[in-house]
């Protein structure tokens, strides 16, 4: 009985010391933090409450929640970023080429992705070959930017310079003369001639400016002495005499005929001497005053809107027409561009003239550069006259004609009206166009490849001139379709191609190219060779750095069907080669 009372007693004691026992082990383990507290040479215990958790930087403050205020902020920030990047966009990177229209729609829209459209729509209208991928206009634009930033800066950016100004918005000018110490100056005779001395300035000059006129000159003159040079339209403003007495005279000034003192009473826009040929300076100051005013707004947009263009080639494109354009080289910096109109006779409207059947088109075309400066334009009114009783015969046959434009090698946009006079209907073609660099140092390259259904030699008074000729020989090209569809040939035809080669290796001994040519006409289809031929310059004669190919074959022997062209230029010399191909069809 006693020894069952101390075993229950004793259990009771343990149970109790358990329950006591974390609250004294916390008791201790605090006791120790606050002494360990006062010994800095130790490390201090931490202890990490929920409390602790909250304010601790180890917490990513992404993932707590923000107070309505905080929001709020976040939000002003944000916007006030985003439109601090569209803002810089409308005042600084298309400041001088947005039209006001175009301006105050902008500042009318209200959040972020009306304004990236509008942005995106803006450079569209701009787009010189809308049908690619590149936006040329937008390139060009950004790079004159820089151009200006980097050497037209004068205590402000370049871009904000007058110079900087004209060179965004124009482009490199044909022409500068530049005077960046001034100096002794000799006057022209229509600003009164005589010697006088002048503030640095420069001179530019733009052949044409569309919109504009021909032959702009802009005069910038740097009155400072620091480097910012000012547009103006008074070019009297650059003589550093002009207001010195008995100084930099003008010639009728020298002779007694005139005063200096003329210059500043009833001297309109300029304070030019008078001379012998600018008596009628008065009557000029409207144009300069309208040409000042045209070149200090923004350029006209060269190309319509997306929307415009879509409902243009509904309207218009009535009357197909198909376009091919060759490439040429004349000279090491200039490639002759042939371009080929092809028109289905079904769809020329034909009018009936004592028996015969008359078809006319007016044709016009323009070729420009990216910064739409115009760089050829051609206009021809072509008819095409048919016995009556033949030309149902004719219809499925075409109306070819062919235009050759001098162009230096760059980027081009071509744009053609074809319209149907008896019809009153019209057809449109636009595309950008790469004219090639066929210069020296571009190594072995070639002409285009022609496939032709006429090819021959001309007279010699004919060499060089009239329709489809090139050189010596006329070339007439046969047209692939606007859908792609190869040129199609009859079997009862023959086959002609056309090219040249350029920048042929010369052997240093015998001042002749080394070259071999090989000729290759494979069925698309199947894969099989059906024609293969090789021959070497030295079977051409005495061939140099460049040769002209002319091969003709008859089609008798070639099957209905799909077949591709090439022809394969090894450059013995060089170790260079060129094989350039073409896709034809026969039926």
């Amino acid at each position: 009985m006693h020894s069952s009372l101390v075993r229950k007693f004793s259990l009771l004691f343990i149970f109790s010391l358990l329950s006591v026992l974390p609250g004294f082990l916390v008791a201790q383990t605090a006791s120790a933090d606050v002494s360990n507290s006062s010994k800095p040479d130790q490390p201090a215990a931490t202890i990490k409450t929920t409390n602790a958790d909250q304010s601790s930087p180890d917490v990513d403050k992404r993932k707590r929640q923000l107070t309505d205020k905080e929001k709020k902020e976040q939000e002003r920030r944000f916007k006030k970023e985003v439109e601090t990047v569209y803002k810089k966009w409308l005042d600084e990177d298309v400041r001088y080429i947005i039209t006001d229209e175009e301006k105050s729609a902008f500042k009318q829209l209200s959040n972020a992705e009306e304004r990236d459209n509008f942005i995106e729509a803006f450079w569209a209208r701009r787009d010189p070959t809308p049908d690619t991928v590149e936006n040329e206009f937008k390139e060009e634009h950004y790079s004159r930017i820089a151009y200006s930033n980097e050497h037209f800066a004068a205590g402000i950016p370049g871009w904000k310079t007058d110079r900087g100004r004209m060179y965004i918005m124009y482009g490199k000018p044909d022409e500068i003369d530049s005077h960046p110490s001034g100096g002794t100056y000799e006057r022209p005779m229509e600003e009164g001639g005589g010697e006088t001395s002048t503030y640095p300035f420069e001179t530019w000059r733009y052949r044409y400016l569309e919109g504009i006129g021909q032959e702009i000159i802009i005069e910038f003159v740097d009155t400072c002495m620091c480097g910012d040079y000012h547009m103006t339209i008074d070019r009297s403003e650059k003589d550093a005499l002009k207001n010195v007495p008995g100084a930099g005279l003008t010639l009728y000034e020298q002779m007694g005929l005139a005063s200096k003192a003329d210059r500043f009473t009833n001297s309109g826009l300029e304070q030019l001497g008078a001379g012998p040929f600018n008596q009628n300076l008065q009557s000029k100051q409207f144009d300069r005053l309208e040409e000042f005013a045209k070149l200090n707004r923004p350029p006209a947009i060269k190309f319509k809107d997306l929307d415009e263009v879509v409902t243009s080639k509904v309207r218009y494109n009535l009357l197909p027409f198909d376009v091919r354009a060759d490439f040429v080289r004349v000279t090491s910096d200039t490639v002759l561009v042939p371009v080929t109109l092809q028109i289905r006779k079904r769809n020329v409207t034909y009018v009936n003239k004592d028996g015969v059947e008359r078809g006319t088109l007016n044709i016009y075309g323009r070729v420009t550069t990216l910064t739409g400066r115009i760089a050829q334009t051609f206009e021809d009114t072509v008819q095409d006259d048919q016995p009556a009783e033949l030309l149902p015969k004719l219809l499925d046959n075409a109306s070819i004609y062919w235009k050759a434009l001098p162009l230096r090698p760059g980027r081009y946009r071509f744009d053609i009206v074809v319209k149907d006079v008896n019809g009153d209907r019209m057809g449109t073609w636009s595309r950008g166009i790469i004219v090639p660099d066929m210069s020296d140092d571009k190594g072995l390259t070639n002409s285009t490849l022609i496939l032709a259904d006429v090819m021959e030699k001309v007279p010699s008074k004919s060499v060089g001139a009239g329709n489809f000729v090139i050189g010596t020989t006329k070339v007439r090209p046969r047209l692939d379709s606007a859908d792609g569809t190869p040129a199609k040939f009859n079997r009862n035809q023959k086959l002609n191609f056309w090219m040249q080669v350029y920048n042929l290796g010369i052997n240093d001994q015998s001042k002749k190219s080394s070259a071999q040519i090989e000729y290759d006409i494979v069925n698309s289809a199947t894969k099989k060779a059906v024609v293969h031929a090789v021959e070497t310059t030295d079977q051409l004669g005495n061939a140099g750095d460049q040769i002209t190919l002319e091969k003709s074959m008859s089609l008798a022997s070639l099957e209905p069907g799909a077949y591709e062209l090439t022809i394969k230029v090894n450059d013995n010399i060089s170790k260079q080669s060129i094989a350039p191909t073409a896709k034809f069809l026969v039926q």
